[in-house]
């Protein structure tokens, strides 16, 4: 029997608990071992919950606890989890977590260290939940120099845009009902700003080059900016908005952001909608490769946890080779990365003045029309540095939006 212990038991940790218990022998006989759970700490009681029976407030009860194997962090934040993952590793246990903020800041290091004590750091849940991506890009793809992921990494995000395409809805709107419906936090910031999806490409992009990427070196920019109005202009070009993490890889280098991007129809992404998350990988051999499904919630994601628990028991004392090295990977420039773009600007009516001046800041551009849209002027430029995209809207004025393009 292998002994297990859950440290908090919110969402995730009571999705874990239950997810054990529901598919109790299939999980056995996978691992081939019992898995117990003998421990849950939180700081909360939950008097009217049989996990009570098994529930402690010290974590030090965990740790100098020899008969607890392996650790299941999923509380979240960087402090106290950081600490606990630590001395859980030091003390000869290893860990399965679904806390990608933590992964995101500390997963090289945390690597190294299980390494070191022939354990095992585990992290499948902390991009895309139940999705399986971080086990193919370390087992599967390897085969493959891998030049680009672009993913829906946000389930938040992707529901609210599904919202505002489908039903021409306001941001504030959608927002307001995502959270009515448990898809948004009351502060959602980290969702609509595009936090949560730039932690989880610095993930993605960290495994693929094997090098630590800072999430705060990814440029990021969220959702909140977007109208309906936008969306029009999308329908009218057969097209859709979706918050994307990406990186690509352009001669040897790797650029990485998070933005909103219209994609057209034929994009592998345009399909995957409401709450559900879409990452797409680009090998040099395998060539494209799509992982789709839920990429949050309390069952989807305990059971990506679940997973990294039958492959620690697995591998008892054997370490699981990833290479994320603690050195840092020097992304490329932001400016120097290459997209369209979409511009939406006032229309000044017979102003001749207005198409040269667009002319002259973006050379020949495809003019955009939408169905109930006056007054405006909308084109799309061609690639264009993000330096120069940047220098060159400054000689216009009454610009109303913008939106990279991706078709």
């Amino acid at each position: 029997m292998v002994n297990i212990a859950v440290l908090g038991y919110g969402t995730v940790g009571s999705g874990v608990v239950e997810v054990i218990n529901t598919n109790h022998d299939n999980i056995n006989k996978r691992a081939g071992k019992e898995i117990n759970v003998k421990y849950v700490l939180d700081i909360r009681d939950f008097e009217d919950d049989p996990v009570q029976k098994i529930l402690v407030h010290d974590f030090d009860v965990i740790l100098k606890d020899p008969e607890v194997d392996i650790i299941v962090e999923v509380m979240g934040g960087v402090d106290p989890a950081y600490t606990f993952t630590k001395q859980a590793l030091e003390a000869g246990k290893s860990v399965c977590t679904s806390n990608k903020e933590l992964v995101a800041k500390h997963g090289a290091e945390l690597l190294a260290l299980a390494k070191k004590n022939k354990l095992n750091y585990l992290f499948e849940a902390s991009v895309g939940g139940g999705i399986p991506i971080i086990r193919p890009l370390n087992s599967s793809l390897t085969a493959d120099d891998i030049t680009e992921i672009t993913g829906i990494l946000n389930g938040t995000t992707n529901y609210i845009l599904t919202e505002m395409e489908s039903k021409g809805a306001a941001f504030e709107d959608v927002l307001k009902d995502a959270q009515e419906k448990g898809y948004a936090e009351r502060n959602p910031e980290a969702d609509v700003e595009g936090y949560d999806a730039c932690r989880k490409i610095a993930i993605l992009t960290s495994l693929v080059c094997g090098e630590q990427v800072d999430y705060e070196d990814i440029h990021t920019e969220g959702i909140t900016k977007l109208t309906e109005t936008d969306f029009k202009y999308a329908k009218a070009l057969n097209a859709s908005i979706k918050l994307l993490g990406t990186s690509k890889k352009i001669d040897d280098t790797f650029y990485s952001m998070v933005a909103p991007v219209m994609i057209g129809k034929n994009h592998p992404l345009i399909g995957v909608h409401g709450v559900f998350n879409g990452i797409f990988v680009h090998g040099n051999v395998l060539d494209d490769v799509m992982f789709y499904g839920r990429g949050a919630g309390k069952l989807p994601t305990a059971s990506a946890v679940v997973s990294d628990v039958v492959d620690a028991v697995k591998h008892m004392n054997t370490n699981i080779m990833t290479i994320w090295e603690e050195k840092k990977n020097r992304l490329g420039k932001f400016e120097d990365f290459k997209n369209k773009f979409f511009v939406r600007m006032r229309d000044k009516g017979l102003d001749d003045d207005q198409m040269l001046d667009i002319k002259n800041a973006f050379g020949n551009v495809l003019y955009v029309k939408a169905p109930d849209v006056q007054d405006e002027l909308a084109f799309i430029t061609e690639p264009i540095r993000e330096g120069d995209f940047v220098e060159n809207i400054k000689g216009l004025s009454d610009v109303l939006s913008v939106v990279r393009v991706d078709f």
